[in-house]
């Protein structure tokens, strides 16, 4: 986002405390930018909306279960109290609770399509109403290639994240005519805290189904959602960037 591109925008990320979603936090800060970072830990949307702010730009914080269908209201009535809209929101927040089909729990799918899925659900329909008013805004919701090709183990995981892609190319039709775009990014497999911790030889599984043969960074998946909010991308909805080092072709 170019400076004075975004003059007095607020953009909201959801998962900001963390991983991707703290990258796309720190990219999309800006002069005249107000970034909002929501995760469910307090300490660490704060720690983000710090780096935010000693980088001499603007930010917030909010601490939100986002699988709480009231948690998020109230969170969206007290941002639209101090703000005239959310321009550019970004749905980010995820959780993975792995298990074979035959082995899953209730709980275990409940909290990954809540968390993954509905939250897009609820943060979108709560904010949108004020986006087309103004006629522009910016929404990118954060998908996975499993949501596309599907993984062994993660029958909830997948669900969620192909309904984050046909939930996109929905909303992307019923906002177009207001100026607003609704696109997803779908990463691969990405250097994160999770991936850290796996073994070498799991990593080296992992790279043979990589044609690019390595990992992914926090700010490859930041950047691509960087230039979806942009003025650059304003005849661009409905699509999904895989951004994947060409897992998925």
């Amino acid at each position: 986002m170019v400076e004075g591109e975004s003059s007095g925008k607020v953009c909201l990320v959801t998962g900001a405390g963390r991983g991707i979603g703290r990258a796309i936090a720190n990219i999309l800060a800006a002069p005249n930018v107000a970034v909002i970072c929501v995760s469910k830990s307090e300490a660490n949307c704060a720690a983000v909306a710090d780096e935010i702010r000693d980088r001499g730009f603007s930010a917030e914080h909010m601490a939100v279960d986002v699988s709480s269908a009231d948690a998020v209201a109230n969170a969206c009535r007290a941002i639209l109290s101090k703000h005239a809209a959310v321009d550019i929101l970004i749905n980010n927040a995820g959780i993975a609770r792995d298990n074979l089909l035959m082995r899953m729990s209730d709980d275990e799918w409940d909290s990954v399509l809540s968390t993954n899925l509905s939250s897009c659900f609820h943060w979108t329909k709560n904010l949108l109403y004020r986006m087309v008013k103004r006629r522009w805004g910016r929404i990118v919701n954060v998908s996975s290639v499993v949501g596309i090709t599907g993984n062994f183990g993660q029958s909830n995981y997948a669900a969620a994240k192909a309904g984050v892609i046909g939930f996109t190319k929905s909303i992307a039709r019923e906002t177009a005519s207001r100026g607003i775009t609704v696109n997803a990014v779908a990463p691969g497999f990405i250097q994160t805290d999770m991936t850290s911790n796996l073994g070498e030889s799991i990593v080296a599984d992992l790279l043979r189904n990589i044609p690019m043969r390595t990992l992914g960074t926090a700010d490859d998946v930041a950047a691509a959602v960087k230039f979806l909010c942009s003025d650059e991308a304003g005849y661009i909805t409905g699509h999904v960037i895989n951004i994947d080092g060409g897992m998925v072709m």
